[in-house]
């Protein structure tokens, strides 16, 4: 005789294979999409890991690499059980599109890599979608843009160039109202020095750029002096040819964050290399 309180086995094995297949249709517990992209319509989070510190390399068309350190995510979706799968082009066109509209860099189309800049930070983004789009990683790395001033990585600043025609150094600085060049300048300096090496042919603009602090044309002048600075420092300690480089100064004309904060104006007192 069977007690009541046993399944029939038949109901137990049912039982055993749908309560798993509706459980994994749900996020996984603690994820959540990153706030600079959401998901595709009908995909799920079915694995997830973020990371206080960690790094990721990334690639550009080129074949360049970028190690990148920061706050990162692992996001993996996977599409709902009985959905059409979209197909791996419309998932990788969807992102491109998605970080076009944001303002986003496209490093490499069959990676796929992006970037985005905002706010004074970089995420770094690659795309990895399977044959018919069915699933799909992200893989974000977000980095302050201060974190550069520790180590200016001349094959960094080459392919910034490469692609957008400048580069942007926060490494060489400044006191208060001064146009001398700091001496813990000098491990930017000769990164940049290394990048002219390099790549004989390359000629530069070094544009000085200050915050909002005093008026327009004393900040113009500053900018100007300190460009002028870095041009002699190249010239004078790394044997770079004057007629490679030529120093101007925008002032707070070109800000890339707001002048209301420290962190912001922070970021807007730089040095921009620009092709000549």
């Amino acid at each position: 005789m069977v007690s009541r309180s046993v399944l029939p086995v038949a109901l137990l094995l049912g039982l055993l294979c749908t309560i798993p297949a509706a459980a994994q249709e749900q996020d996984v517990s603690g994820s959540s999409d990153h706030p600079l992209l959401s998901r595709m319509e009908g995909f799920y989070i079915w694995d997830y890991s973020e990371f206080e510190h960690e790094s990721e390399d990334f690639y550009d068309a080129d074949d360049n690499e970028y190690t990148i350190a920061g706050r990162k995510w692992v996001i993996e979706y996977s599409l709902r059980e009985g959905l059409t799968p979209p197909g791996q082009l419309k998932v990788q066109q969807n992102y491109i599109n998605a970080v076009r509209a944001i303002g986003g860099e496209i490093l490499y189309e069959d990676g796929v890599y992006m970037k985005v800049a905002s706010e004074g930070k970089e995420s770094w983004i690659y795309l990895w979608v399977d044959d018919d789009g069915s699933d799909y990683t992200l893989t974000i790395v977000e980095r302050s843009v201060m974190e550069q001033e520790v180590v200016a990585d001349p094959a960094a600043l080459a392919g910034d160039i490469a692609r957008s025609g400048h580069a942007t150094v926060y490494g060489i600085l400044f006191d208060f109202d001064s146009y001398v060049v700091k001496p813990e300048s000098e491990p930017t300096l000769e990164a940049v020095a290394e990048l002219l090496v390099a790549n004989p042919s390359l000629n530069l603009y070094l544009v000085g750029h200050t915050d909002m602090t005093g008026s327009i044309d004393y900040n113009i002048e500053l900018s100007a002096n300190r460009a002028q600075a870095v041009v002699d420092a190249l010239v004078e300690r790394y044997g770079i040819s004057a007629d490679r480089l030529t120093g101007r100064g925008v002032g707070p004309l070109c800000p890339v964050s707001t002048n209301r904060t420290e962190d912001g104006r922070r970021l807007n007192r730089r040095v921009e290399l620009v092709e000549r």
